[in-house]
């Protein structure tokens, strides 16, 4: 029975007489011809291999030849969240540094819960791609027991329904999904497991003379303590007297169950059973290890190692001289050496992956990847870089060659021209660009050629196995990619004369493509992660003016019935009719103010200082009134909105006010030094203090009065 749409066929190959059963399955994985309709119109239904922790040992064998054959490697990511404020969404008002510190904040504080990943080979034979779409679900639970807080993430209302609406499994991702560490993680891991155990052997190296006596303070510690030299003395006084078998003979303390009798390395060992915490304190470095084994029992050694279960195993051991103590505890600290590493690179987990991408260098392709490549750094790398330069070069060392098609197929004329000039989703740019998978059953003109992708599907009959949907980050992979395919040939990439010699990350037709990516939506810029810098795209059409960020001025924390409109009436009745270019809210108690010109903002924010400090009718009087209404109004230039931006609290305050009263800004008004003596406004300041000074030595009038009559003049 012949399927329309996707071929299936790998490690385990589809049986030549299909039933019912099975076809069934079939057509629930691979099907296009029932494909459902969907507003993207990628509602075509196809294998994508669901990936947790009961399986992702054998997947990640599996992906490294995959990844190594593969020709290009798709992503997708899905996050709990892309904003934890609305003020720190992106707007076309934010300059360079600023729209990276807002994609920084996303990637800090939220979680990816699912990563994408669909490989594509070159078939000659078969003269299509060959896909194979995997869905990791990934949870950042804590694996290691090592000091220190578990692993926290936000989440916001609408992405999480969003993901809900689309079918998200909540349950996978939380109870199956793969942990995982970043490389900083890993290493200082590392480098805490090696402190601890060398810190061990050095603490019982019996090197040290110096005994610190830690006094017992109650009662029933000191009777513990008592109780513990008696039993650790009868003990040893049995191992030395039956040193062939001490177990089996002398007295009973070795059948207590909370002092048990075994052998531990070829030596006569306690093992402590049944102890409260705070009594093993007292038995291990506090009494024991330091009072009592030292100075009384120098032959016995207390030990913590690491047993069944991931638990730990409290003994005392017994060595017949210093050589086998030292050689003992050397052995000991191998052992718990290799152990930690290896629970260590168990809970690299999902970073696996990704060390894959780094190692093989595979063109990478996303759409619209520039927050996704931030999480995966984040994630997976360690901690961002702190300047938008600093993360592009960074990049760039670890995944050398990516690609952004949404950058691709807004920036060549023909594929605008085959998409009708629409919108540049990932769903939109799928059905536009690659119809024949989109939506297989319509009848498509054969004047265009298509690239043609089939899905590689082993163990079809596993529950591993689900029908792939749009907003599924791994069928969202498997899209990117065919439109990346299809876009290289519209390119005059030609895969069938170059399956040979296919090396796409150094195509010719691919070189002004590669390592091009959008920072943001709104931004109208690339950047170039080779060199970090940014460039404007000619394409970009901007809702704003040309935006001038010396001239713009911040302010927040006026009254929230507050509009636009008459913001920016109160300025132009002060500064002129064409002084204001634009006002931009934040939201609704913060606004960006784009003046004409740059003095401007230093005159504004003098004029608010002067106000604020006057008492007098002039500051009810005057226009800027309505916006110093309340006295809780703050103003500065546009770096303080970058500082604000790049305030690093564990969760953003929804005002951008409340935010900034957060980071610790009382003052209200913050002038720039640079501007402040030559300011026309602040020279009248000075002007109008002397006046006020002079008039009282004279005439004793009340400086309301003279402030009001002086600044009418001026005004």
């Amino acid at each position: 029975m012949a399927l329309s749409g996707f071929r299936a066929f790998g490690s385990r190959a589809i049986p030549q007489t299909i039933t019912s059963s099975q076809y069934r399955h079939l057509h629930r994985f691979l099907s296009s011809a029932t494909s459902t309709t969907t507003s993207g119109g990628s509602g075509v239904a196809m294998a994508v291999k669901k990936v947790t922790l009961s399986n992702f040992c054998s997947v990640l064998e599996d992906l490294r030849i995959r990844i190594r054959e593969a020709d290009f490697v798709a992503i997708d990511l899905e996050m709990t969240g892309v904003t934890s404020a609305p003020w720190r969404d992106s707007f076309e008002f934010d300059r360079s540094d600023v729209r990276y510190l807002k994609v920084k904040d996303s990637a800090d504080k939220f979680a990816v819960v699912q990563f994408g990943l669909c490989t594509f080979r070159w078939d000659a034979c078969q003269g299509s791609f060959i896909a194979h779409p995997l869905n990791f679900y990934i949870f950042p639970r804590k694996e290691l027991s090592v000091e220190g807080p578990t692993n926290e993430f936000l989440c916001q209302t609408t992405s999480i329904s969003f993901l809900a609406k689309y079918q998200f499994d909540f349950n996978a991702c939380i109870h199956e999904g793969i942990s995982y560490l970043s490389k900083t993680q890993e290493e200082e891991a590392l480098q805490n497991l090696c402190s601890a155990y060398e810190n061990v052997l050095l603490g019982f190296s019996g090197e040290s003379e110096e005994y610190v006596e830690i006094p017992a303070v109650r009662t029933a510690d000191v009777f513990f303590t008592e109780r513990m030299k008696i039993r650790l003395h009868e003990w040893r006084e049995n191992v030395l007297k039956y040193p062939e078998d001490p177990i089996l003979k002398g007295n009973d303390c070795g059948q207590n169950v909370d002092f048990q009798m075994v052998f531990f390395k070829m030596h006569p060992a306690i093992m402590l059973n049944g102890f409260t915490s705070h009594q093993l304190k007292l038995i291990q470095l506090t009494v024991i290890a330091v009072q009592v084994l030292r100075k009384y029992f120098k032959d016995l050694l207390y030990l913590c190692v690491s047993g069944e279960n991931c638990s730990s195993q409290k003994l005392v051991v017994y060595t017949d001289s210093e050589e086998d103590r030292a050689s003992l505890m050397q052995e000991v600290k191998e052992d718990q050496l290799r152990s930690g590493k290896l629970k260590i690179h168990s809970a690299v987990g999902f970073r696996h992956v990704i060390d894959l991408l780094m190692c093989e260098e595979k063109l990478i392709v996303g759409h619209n990847c520039f927050l996704d490549i931030a999480h995966i750094y984040k994630k997976f790398i360690g901690p961002l870089p702190s300047s938008m330069e600093g993360f592009a070069l960074s990049v760039n060392k670890i995944l050398p060659h990516i690609i952004d098609t949404k950058h691709l197929i807004s920036s060549n004329n023909f594929i605008q021209y085959l998409m009708k000039k629409k919108n540049k989703s990932l769903s939109s740019a799928f059905s536009l660009l690659c119809p024949q998978l989109s939506s297989p059953s319509q009848n498509l003109a054969s004047t265009r050629s298509f690239v043609k992708v089939d899905v590689q599907a082993d163990e079809l009959g596993s529950s591993s196995w689900n029908s792939g949907a749009k907003h599924e980050a791994g069928f969202d992979a498997f899209m990117t990619g065919c439109v990346f395919a299809q876009a290289c040939s519209h390119l005059g990439i030609k895969f069938e004369q170059d399956s040979l010699i296919m090396d796409l990350a150094r195509n010719d037709n691919l070189k002004s493509y590669i390592n091009i990516l959008y920072p943001s939506w709104n931004s109208g810029t690339v950047i170039d992660l080779r060199t970090g810098a940014e460039s404007p795209v000619s394409c970009y059409k901007r809702k704003y003016p040309k935006i001038e960020f010396s001239n713009i001025a911040l302010i927040w924390g006026f009254s929230s019935k507050l509009k636009p409109k008459d913001m920016e009436e109160c300025l132009c009745k002060v500064f002129g009719t064409a002084s204001v270019i634009s006002v931009f809210f934040l939201d609704r108690t913060a606004a960006l103010i784009q003046f004409n010109k740059m003095e401007l903002v230093n005159d504004f924010l003098v004029l608010k200082d002067m106000l604020e400090k006057d008492d007098g009718p002039v500051s009810v009087l005057h226009p800027l009134a309505k916006l110093l209404e309340g006295g809780n109004t703050r103003a500065a230039d546009y770096n303080t909105y970058r500082d604000i931006c790049s305030s690093s609290t564990s969760t953003s305050r929804i005002l951008f006010a409340d935010q900034a009263e957060a980071i610790g800004i009382r003052w209200k008004t913050k002038i720039r030094p640079a501007c402040k003596e030559t300011s026309e406004l602040d020279s009248l300041k000075d002007s109008v203090s002397e006046h006020q000074s002079d008039k009282n030595d004279s005439e004793k009038q009340s400086q309301h009065q003279i402030s009001f009559e002086e600044m009418l003049n001026s005004l």
